[in-house]
């Protein structure tokens, strides 16, 4: 059977490399068959790679072990979901699961769009199969996941103990969907260049995929904070590790385009920003792959080193030297239809937004580079931590939640500054109360701290009231209850209010990271049983924690468990319990520590088992109360709600957008 997966991936590969050179070749010589037919070989390798994932899954399940893959990811003892999700718990399996997602999204847009964009579809397929015969190359040569030992050894080794944890089992195949779905609205963006359809079908054809693939990237990025907060015991939950940044990169450059492509839909503007982000979105993206994949920066979540570092370094080399040439020989027709009409405008604004967030982009691309960069000139890796990041990144953060609140509330083409001013009066008021607010009565004294949550107080209330504009206009005119009136409101206009639902989101999300970021407190200490520490913060009180003894027990997975008791205080009243873990992975060898947390909307109680002497008469405990954290999750479930909302089509829109025929100069192909 291992046999079988092989040579279904190398004939997907094959069968990529066909459906390129045939694409090009029918549209180059007109010839619609042709390109028929690497439609058919798209089909095909998105069927060769579900064989081969459906085989190496079966490998898994059944425990395979002579196949290294399973040998290194799996044991006996594993339980049914951890053997499931091994198919990406290593380098090799990872990159068939990413083979295969991106053959599926490949396969599903030709149905869908094979149709009605005829023209621009030889360059599509042709993109996307490129991109599959390189990973499945990858595959194939470097990182074969059915790779056989020289003998059946009786079990494996079992999963790595830092996966073990439903967040990080989700995290990476919701990157991996983030990550692979992009490859849809970039090779639509090339096939634009190419044909020089440069207006805004290829936008409008690709909205969707475009939010789909953002929310399945932000979706990851979420999970791979709550991860971090949950399983690596520091405290926190963003470390600015660079493969968390490089995953925050795209991400970073993906959101003005969402933002932007706006412009050009509406007033023909901004194309060449639009093209140049994509662009930027797709190349990034491989450049994260390459940092995670190619284990030349130290981090708790790359892989070991490889050969794939440098075969990614060529490959995204090539990509982006294509697309750029594409991207200046079309400049000018990528020339925008109209003009900014004034400063205070909403298309102004919307560029100052690009600019910012490019400029946060290019802030953390540089910082996660610096240890290559500088072991290149000076043979020593220096790594940029986590001050430098956020002192440099914070006042373009704050940049973002005011652009937040004021973009809204201008009208397209020109404000007035009377206008403008009277549009903006309220959210400063209430701004500049919550400031005054925390500040006398909240004993908030860091202007940082204020500074933020003013912030998130005046684009709160932008927000607000662009639902109450909307809202109350329907209870007037059709006599709509309140309650009503904002569900049509929603219903008929999702990609707006869904979109100032993300818009709440990120202020949760802005409230979490300012209390936990200013207000956290820590302290650690050594308890005999019986005896007592504390912890207190000025802004949510003081907890008393009196450790009671350990406990000891072992697993059905052969995981040796000790757990420390402490109960815990809340200014003077009986709060609970509290239980931090240590575990030991007998297979592995391996340590894990687990914080345990109380948890509420004003804080977390968070404490770590630091270690402990003989059996327990003593223990080490770090203690941590992290404000206002969980408005981060909080955040991360409404900015995911207003994403769907914005992505599912409006009752009155048709499930399929056909794109009307273009008459274009230079179109090379019409496939019928």
């Amino acid at each position: 059977m291992p046999h079988i997966g092989y040579v279904a991936v190398t004939l997907a590969m094959v069968l990529a490399l066909y459906a390129t050179v045939v694409a090009l070749v029918g549209a180059k010589r007109r010839q619609p068959e042709l390109v028929a037919s690497a439609r058919n070989a798209a089909f095909g390798v998105a069927a060769l790679l579900t064989l081969a994932v459906i085989i190496l899954e079966t490998l898994l399940l059944t425990g395979h072990f002579q196949t290294k893959y399973v040998y290194e990811t799996s044991n006996h003892a594993a339980p049914l979901f951890f053997l499931i999700t091994a198919l990406w718990g290593s380098q090799n399996g990872s990159l068939l699961f990413w083979s295969w997602l991106m053959s599926m999204f490949g396969a599903l847009v030709l149905f869908q769009k094979w149709g009605s964009m005829r023209q621009m579809m030889p360059y599509v397929i042709a993109v996307i199969q490129f991109n599959l015969a390189f990973f499945t190359m990858l595959v194939v040569f470097v990182a074969n996941p059915f790779e056989q030992l020289n003998f059946f050894p009786p079990d494996g080794t079992g999963m790595n103990p830092l996966l073990r944890h439903f967040g990080m089992i989700i995290h990476p195949p919701m990157l991996y969907l983030g990550f692979t779905a992009f490859v849809i609205p970039y090779a639509f963006a090339i096939a634009a260049l190419v044909t020089r359809q440069t207006n805004d079908v290829w936008i409008r054809t690709t909205r969707r995929w475009t939010l789909t693939a953002w929310l399945f990237l932000s979706i990851g990025l979420v999970l791979g904070g709550w991860w971090a907060y949950d399983v690596l015991g520091w405290g926190g939950y963003w470390g600015w590790d660079p493969v968390e940044n490089s995953s925050l990169i795209p991400w970073l450059v993906a959101t003005p385009f969402l933002h932007s492509v706006m412009m050009q839909e509406n007033r023909g503007m901004l194309k060449r920003w639009n093209m140049a982000l994509i662009i930027l979105t797709y190349s990034l993206m491989l450049n994260g792959t390459f940092l995670t994949r190619a284990g030349m920066i130290a981090s708790v979540h790359t892989f070991a080193q490889s050969a794939i570092g440098p075969l990614f370094l060529i490959f995204i080399a090539l990509m982006f030297s294509l697309s750029l040439y594409l991207f200046i020989s079309r400049w000018d027709d990528l020339k925008s239809e109209n003009e900014l009409d004034s400063f205070f405008s909403r298309e102004s604004f919307f560029m100052f937004n690009n600019l910012i967030f490019v400029g946060l982009a290019v802030i953390v691309w540089w910082g996660t580079h610096f240890p290559l960069f500088s072991e290149a000139f000076t043979g020593e890796a220096i790594v940029v931590g986590p001050p430098f990041f956020e002192k440099t990144t914070a006042p373009l953060w704050a940049a973002v939640l005011l652009l937040m609140g004021v973009t809204p509330l201008i009208p397209w083409r020109r404000a007035s500054l009377k206008k403008l001013g009277d549009t903006l009066i309220w959210p400063t008021v209430v701004g500049l109360a919550v400031i005054a607010l925390l500040y006398f009565a909240a004993n908030i004294k860091i202007w940082g701290a204020l500074i933020g949550f003013g912030l998130c107080a005046f684009t709160l209330t932008a927000t607000l009231i662009e639902y109450w504009r909307g809202v109350s206009a329907r209870h007037r005119s059709r006599g709509e209850s309140y309650p009503v009136a904002l569900w049509t409101l929603i219903q008929r206009n999702r990609r707006r209010y869904g979109g100032y639902m993300v818009h709440i989101g990120v202020i949760l999300v802005a409230i979490g990271i300012i209390g936990s970021r200013f207000y956290q407190v820590e302290t650690q200490q050594n308890l005999a049983v019986g005896e007592s520490m504390t912890i207190a913060s000025d802004l949510i009180g003081t907890y008393e924690l009196t450790y009671q003894g350990l406990r000891e027990g072992q697993s059905p997975d052969d995981r040796l468990i000790t757990e420390a008791v402490l109960s815990v205080n809340f200014n003077g009243q009986p709060a609970g319990e509290i239980v931090p873990i240590r575990e030991f992975f007998v297979v592995q060898q391996q340590p894990m520590t687990i914080p345990d947390k109380r948890s509420t909307l004003a804080d977390d109680l968070y404490v770590i088992l630091a270690g402990w002497e003989g059996t327990g008469e003593t223990a080490t405990f770090k203690a941590y109360i992290n404000p206002l954290v969980n408005w981060i999750w909080v955040g991360g479930v409404v900015f995911i709600l207003g994403t769907l909302i914005a992505a599912w089509p409006n009752p009155t829109e048709s499930t399929q957008r056909s794109a009307a025929p273009v008459k274009v100069r230079g179109a090379t192909a019409a496939v019928k």
